[in-house]
């Protein structure tokens, strides 16, 4: 059984890719386009696959060293028999030698195939726009980060989550205060009054994302959202001809705390914002029940793009349904320093002129 699935067009043969502005397969070479319902009959293949790895091959005339092959995969494109390689959760690539896409059947195959796919909305161009829109807003940035940097690469990568939903129920306290303040002829008073805030009730959750991968950084996959899941598709590996894909690495049970972190988090903030009239608010104890009721694997679209200056690699992301784009960027440490000195110039002077006009009111 072959280990790569490619999408051929049947009109020229060459390989078909997923257009995320069409939402269609399209041939790059004869222009044809085709419906996703008419490609569907290719995942059947799937449902007879069993879930089991790909058996590795070695590349030829090489020989592996110890321990060398632990965590690799290598398979034959089928349209002009190089090997691509890649490590045991790469799902999708493109065959380094013909450029067409390929995708490892293998990964998606039985148990491990995805509940649903976000498709991408957004393509490559998109996402080097929000790059150079997302510098222009940056204020403290080296200038010559913007002439001298260069994308070192762009790549559409479907990142494996876990969506939970879950059903809360919470019973949380908070300490608030409430400040008056008054004078009189002679002194200044300030009164301040606590209270015992109680706030509780159920609360249910639906699509709490999770993100499957060790290789994604889990707060940059968290700063993209949120992403539309009335837009999700039930799973077919034709939305992944022409990007890249990962299978999780880390499974449901492990991401289980970290969703009920998210889920936990959320409710303090949902009853937090059910209170109101007071000066402060905050935290005492709180007693909540979490019960998971589901949880769906989903692959969700992320452009990722890597740059480097001065040594140092800067990572990118963007969400490619919604156009979400996040990334550190570097600090420019004169402007900085320029910027701190006006702002602290600005409020000594604010602070002087209140002095002064306070003083003026009692002459």
């Amino acid at each position: 059984m072959d280990d790569l699935m490619e999408y051929k067009c049947p009109c020229c043969g060459a390989g078909l890719k997923f257009s995320s502005a069409l939402q269609k397969m399209k041939c790059e070479y004869c222009d044809s386009e085709f419906d996703m319902e008419t490609l569907r009959a290719y995942d059947e293949a799937l449902k007879k696959t069993e879930a089991k790895d790909a058996e590795v091959a070695k590349p030829n005339g090489a020989t592996w060293e110890y321990g060398e092959q632990s965590g690799i995969n290598v398979y034959s494109c089928q349209s002009c028999g190089g090997q691509v390689i890649g490590d045991e959760t790469l799902g999708a690539s493109a065959c380094p030698f013909c450029g067409n896409p390929v995708i490892m059947k293998q990964q998606f195959a039985g148990d491990l195939k995805p509940d649903l796919v976000i498709p991408f909305k957004l393509d490559k161009k998109a996402a080097k726009a929000a790059f150079e829109k997302h510098l222009l807003k940056k204020r403290l940035l080296p200038k010559v980060f913007r002439s001298e940097n260069h994308i070192d690469e762009i790549k559409g990568i479907y990142v494996p989550f876990w969506l939970y939903d879950a059903d809360v129920y919470a019973n949380v306290r908070f300490h608030g205060t409430k400040t008056r303040a008054w004078s009189d002829m002679r002194y200044n008073y300030v009164e301040t009054s606590h209270y015992s805030v109680v706030r509780g009730g159920n609360l249910g959750f639906a699509g709490i994302p999770v993100d499957g991968s060790k290789k994604m950084d889990d707060a940059m996959m968290e700063s993209l959202e949120p992403f539309d899941l009335s837009e999700a598709v039930s799973f077919q590996t034709a939305y992944l001809s022409g990007y890249f894909a990962d299978r999780y690495d880390v499974s449901a049970e492990e991401s289980i705390p970290r969703a009920t972190e998210r889920i936990r988090t959320s409710t303090e903030n949902v009853l937090r914002n059910a209170v109101s009239g007071y000066q402060t608010l905050t935290w005492e104890s709180g007693n909540l029940q979490t019960e998971r009721s589901f949880s769906k694997y989903a692959l969700l679209p992320v452009w990722l793009l890597n740059t480097t200056w001065n040594g140092k690699k800067y990572t990118f992301a963007m969400n490619g349904q919604t156009g979400k784009f996040v990334g550190d960027l570097p600090l420019d440490k004169g402007a900085y320093a320029k910027w701190w000195i006006l702002t602290g110039l600005g409020v000594a002077a604010g602070a002087y002129l209140l002095l002064s006009l306070f003083s003026y009111m009692f002459i």
